[in-house]
């Protein structure tokens, strides 16, 4: 399967409707620049943010934004990189599922609105599941898949292999990427009164 092209209009607009239906919001743009507005518009001002680690949000320029504290919001990766002492910052990790808006992008979204996303150590998935109030992905079209076998398929042949080339390009040939936990998100109950909100590209961005 080709997990790098982007699907027809017929296959954008059912998914979307199929991803809504499960009670998360959707936004689709064209544009990098127009993914990282929305973001703009959906975070308030004093509102504590944290990202996990993503491609995509590197790529529509997220992450060089809040280094170069474009914005009004308390972001809580600072204070934990600033943070030396690791016990410490492990604590603070944890902490920061807890973060007012917690962002990063997803792994395969299927046609029929299931959401997953991938993770080494799970870090990012307590967030995305129950613990942060506002939730936001951004992700690139090309990553809508038909069936759930698909996407894992897309995760484990495709996904996972590409970060593993990336952290070895990064950090040495030691760095190794694998799956541990795999977070299939079915719909999102709406007495939790959480905000779960995807940023669609109909760009291909990320893995």
């Amino acid at each position: 399967m080709d997990y790098t092209s982007l699907p027809d209009s017929v296959t954008l607009q059912r998914t979307i409707e199929a991803v809504r239906s499960r009670g998360i919001n959707v936004t689709l743009v064209e544009t990098k620049e127009s993914a990282l507005s929305q973001i703009e518009v959906l975070i308030p001002a004093g509102a504590t943010v944290m990202t996990g680690a993503s491609v995509t949000l590197q790529q529509i320029g997220l992450e060089t934004f809040l280094k170069e504290n474009k914005h009004s919001w308390r972001n809580l990766k600072d204070e934990l990189l600033a943070e030396s002492d690791l016990v410490k910052r492990a604590v603070l990790r944890k902490q920061a599922t807890l973060a007012d808006y917690f962002l990063g992008s997803v792994h395969a979204i299927l046609e029929t609105g299931e959401i997953l996303i991938a993770s080494a150590t799970g870090s990012q998935l307590p967030a995305y599941a129950y613990s942060s109030s506002n939730v936001i992905w951004v992700a690139g079209a090309q990553k809508i898949t038909p069936t759930l076998e698909d996407a894992l398929h897309r995760i484990r042949d495709y996904a996972n292999p590409h970060e593993d080339q990336r952290l070895k390009q990064t950090l040495g040939p030691q760095a190794a990427s694998f799956v541990g936990k795999i977070l299939i998100f079915e719909r999102e109950a709406p007495y939790l009164r959480r905000s779960i909100n995807l940023i669609l590209v109909n760009r291909v961005l990320g893995v």
